[in-house]
């Protein structure tokens, strides 16, 4: 078969493409796994370390996504120059020692410097394989390969609380830590036995100042990526603000303590599904129209969720569903942006995630902080917080498509004839 120019060559035949995905979502995972399973152990971390406010707790969390952002705008471009196994190999290494320093921490400062240590070397793993997804993958090809690992991932986020509350079961929280130390050393070695080397030597980037503004400046330049990143951050930002907040709405809110694991599995679980659901569609129906679809309906699902609240009738039920249901857009919304704002970058792809995973993180973390430390002992600050976001990201939305929504441009060249989804 014909090579393509804008295609790369076929993978390695040493790995499946069923592994690839499955490979990619486990590196993916490791953010979700240093963050969800920690939430039902929050109120035994903070008597045990003595945090003096509730919410102050959120900050074990927040802190994490700061050293992921700030991590972020380091390894990509480090993966440009020397490739992605090498660098992805040497940070994950460093994120399971900073994980070991979460785990003997004695202290809250301890424990929030080892945080952010954790973060910052997790950053890899979330840019470089972005890269490594764009260095195989471009347009609605790279969204549904972002959908089928998103999709994979989303079981970590269903399964991590209650693997979370069973570990605090027949152990410290501690645990918690140490068995993510396993996990990550098991995903470590996999990819350093099976993951070949995507980043092509003609692709490879000199680090220099003026190929590092080059790339960005790219992305500053061109109107759908920079207006796609700044949106999945805005959206993204009810993701952190769930994080940060659901375990004092289910504990405080609606007293339910016990199906707190349950609740979050389901409500993860409708990403799961979304995911896939897009996985199967977006390649029929296109990135832009999926996740500008789901996007509306976001907003949709948050202004009635906010009206049920103002009229006083919210309870766990509705809550459950319409939370359900506002989780399943955004992820038709995630791995959709991030496909279209990555388009142009099949050099230089490395630098291009770095910044994209920069500003989304640090947009989301900015908002979804602010929702998180405005709980109040009702879901009404969370509520009307996904509302200005959705709108946000809306608005933000039609300004990188001129005010045109629905749009599939350069649609054969979306299409990648050569890649083998089965």
């Amino acid at each position: 078969m014909t090579e393509r120019p804008d295609c790369p060559p076929a993978l390695s035949r040493d790995i499946h493409f069923r592994e690839f995905v499955l490979l990619c979502a486990c590196l993916m995972a490791m953010n979700a796994l240093s963050i969800d399973p920690m939430l039902p152990a929050l109120p035994a971390i903070g008597r045990d370390l003595a945090i003096p406010h509730p919410n102050d707790r959120q900050l074990i969390i927040s802190t994490y996504f700061l050293g992921l952002g700030v991590g972020s705008l380091l390894f990509g471009v480090l993966s440009d120059r020397y490739g992605r196994k090498k660098i992805l190999g040497s940070a994950m290494a460093l994120f399971i020692l900073s994980s070991i320093a979460c785990a003997g921490a004695q202290s809250f400062a301890m424990m929030l410097i080892a945080r952010t240590c954790a973060g910052f070397f997790a950053g890899a793993s979330r840019v470089i394989t972005v890269g490594i997804i764009r260095d195989r993958f471009r347009g609605d090809a790279m969204a549904r390969v972002m959908s089928l690992i998103f999709a994979v991932f989303m079981l970590i986020p269903v399964l991590a609380p209650s693997y979370g509350q069973a570990v605090l079961w027949v152990a410290p929280w501690r645990w918690i830590f140490w068995v993510l130390v396993i996990l990550a050393t098991l995903v470590l070695c996999w990819m350093l036995i099976r993951l070949p080397e995507t980043l092509r030597p003609e692709n490879r980037m000199r680090i220099t100042a003026g190929a590092i503004f080059s790339a960005v400046g790219t992305v500053l330049r061109t109107r759908h990526s920079i207006g796609y990143m700044m949106a999945s951050g805005v959206v993204m930002s009810a993701m952190v603000s769930f994080i940060l907040s659901i375990q004092q709405i289910f504990f405080d809110v609606f007293d339910a303590q016990t199906f707190f694991p349950l609740g979050f599995a389901m409500i993860a679980g409708c990403m799961g599904i979304g995911s896939l659901i897009n996985s199967r569609l977006v390649s029929r129906f296109g990135a832009r129209r999926m996740s500008q679809s789901a996007l509306i309906l976001f907003i949709l699902v948050a202004a009635v969720h906010l009206g049920i609240i103002l009229a006083g009738a919210e309870t766990l039920v509705t809550f459950m569903l319409l939370q359900s249901m506002t989780m399943a857009t955004v992820a038709f919304t995630a791995s959709n942006f991030s496909a279209i704002s990555m388009e142009p970058f099949h050099r230089g792809a490395g630098v291009a995630s770095s910044f994209q995973a920069f500003l989304t993180t640090a947009v989301s973390a900015t908002l979804g902080s602010l929702v998180g430390r405005a709980f109040d002992g009702t879901t009404l600050p969370f509520t009307l917080g996904l509302l200005v976001f959705g709108s946000g990201s809306l608005l933000i939305v039609l300004w990188a498509e001129r005010g045109r929504l629905f749009t599939r441009p350069n649609l054969g060249a979306l299409r990648d004839p050569e890649v083998d989804f089965h």
